[in-house]
């Protein structure tokens, strides 16, 4: 049982240095890793409740980079569907919704790339409806950093801007979602015994991270963005057809 956690311990710091680095946290690659090890809706409770610790981590890091009205119109509806989505999961079939978030995401992020220098426009309309998608798919499927990522990426935000934001804006997210799922059972008891090394992982992946995003242009680090969104889109549709 050990050997296990060590595995995961190891694996999940990979994604959340992979996670800074691409500026809307550990979720999407966490999300996979976890499903390794354990049952969907206990990968839901340990995700919110790693989250929390990374986030924290993050905001710390990069404080200095929050843009309160961004975290504010985009976190707001967010924090309000997350909970909506997290309630959802007692009696909604989450596969295919997951399956065409993952479609969607492949199809937007090779649109950002193929139109590197387009922007959407930073409007009130478009923050509302990307914090209203990541908000319910963040509560339905575990990850909804990725339509954030989209959202914030779409706006070309300077990378410090980007992962403090989304940070504070993902702290909201995982704190909401983390009380519905550990009231409805899903971080059992027994997986106490992870949360030291969550709290550790969070801490030293973020300030890896942030090292490496030190020596990364912001041209870079969008491209990294989206490339990791598609990368962890297919590999997500590819095991849905697999299982």
């Amino acid at each position: 049982m050990l050997e296990k956690y060590y595995i995961f311990a190891l694996l999940a710091l990979f994604a959340e240095i992979i996670g800074t680095v691409s500026g809307f946290g550990s979720s999407i690659l966490f999300v996979p890793v976890a499903s390794l090890f354990f049952d969907f809706k206990t990968v839901l409770g340990i995700t919110a409740v790693f989250h929390v610790f990374s986030n924290v981590s993050k905001i710390t890091l990069f404080r200095k980079g929050i843009n309160k009205e961004i975290a504010l119109k985009l976190g707001i509806p967010a924090v309000i569907f997350v909970m909506i989505g997290a309630w959802m999961t007692t009696f909604v079939p989450t596969k295919s919704m997951e399956l065409a978030m993952n479609i969607m995401l492949v199809g937007l992020s090779l649109y950002l790339l193929f139109n590197f220098n387009k922007t959407i426009k930073q409007t009130d309309s478009n923050l509302y409806l990307g914090g209203i998608m990541s908000g319910l798919l963040a509560g339905l499927v575990g990850t909804g950093g990725a339509i954030r990522g989209i959202t914030l990426a779409a706006f070309q935000l300077p990378k410090e801007i980007f992962i403090a934001t989304s940070a504070l804006i993902d702290l909201g997210v995982d704190s909401s979602r983390a009380v519905v799922y550990v009231s409805n059972g899903y971080f059992d008891k027994q997986y106490i015994v992870l949360i030291p090394f969550l709290i550790v992982i969070s801490i030293l992946g973020s300030y890896i991270g942030k090292v490496i995003l030190q020596y990364t242009s912001e041209t870079v680090f969008r491209y990294i963005v989206l490339s990791i969104v598609i990368l962890t889109s297919i590999f997500q549709t590819v095991k849905y057809f697999m299982n």
